[in-house]
């Protein structure tokens, strides 16, 4: 069994924002399995599919960021999944736009729903596909307001293949094993 983790915030403000990749990555995957992503359980949109011939929990936390662990670890806990088949797909502005990394463990790298997921499984041991979203051209624009805004109309298209790449990163992760995934998408 595996829950494969799309991090952002609820409400039609965020949608199709920075920080809100997390979720198209789910959103792309429902569609892909022609379901929809509308059960509410343990403070979070979810749906289940068969990947690979192994359950799989699709699920957007509607916590906001900065608790996405608080139901990350109830699914964990009731559904007794463990940290390692727990796949986080989350924006990262140190990547260049488009670009995604698979890690299987690390830290945060000062990421607030990474953050909370560590702190509410008591690990950092648990698979993630980093999706790169680009940085600030210029260093005094706020963090905050570059994650929250919108994507440039020429990076749409880049990102919308790193939203393809990474659900297919997630289904190897899931069929083949992360290892397989790393050497297959990172690079």
């Amino acid at each position: 069994m595996y829950l494969i983790a799309g991090l952002g915030n609820p409400g039609k403000e965020y949608e199709m924002t920075r920080h809100n990749i997390g979720f198209e990555v789910i959103d792309y995957l429902a569609e892909q399995y022609n379901i929809k992503v509308n059960r509410l359980k343990f403070k979070a949109l979810y749906a289940e599919v068969n990947i690979g011939g192994e359950k799989v929990f699709l699920v957007k936390p509607q916590t906001y960021m900065n608790l996405s662990g608080e139901s990350i670890r109830e699914f964990s806990a009731f559904y007794k999944i463990p940290a390692q088949n727990i796949i986080v797909i989350n924006d990262d502005i140190s990547l260049k736009a488009g670009k995604i990394r698979i890690r299987t463990k690390g830290s945060a790298g000062g990421h607030n729903g990474l953050k909370s997921i560590i702190y509410q499984l008591n690990t950092d041991e648990f698979p993630r596909i980093k999706v790169g979203v680009g940085a600030p051209e210029h260093a005094e624009h706020d963090l905050a307001d570059f994650v929250l805004g919108r994507f440039k109309k020429d990076e749409i298209p880049v990102l919308e293949d790193a939203i393809i790449r990474s659900a297919k990163a997630a289904e190897t992760i899931i069929k083949q094993g992360a290892d397989v995934a790393m050497n297959r998408f990172n690079g």
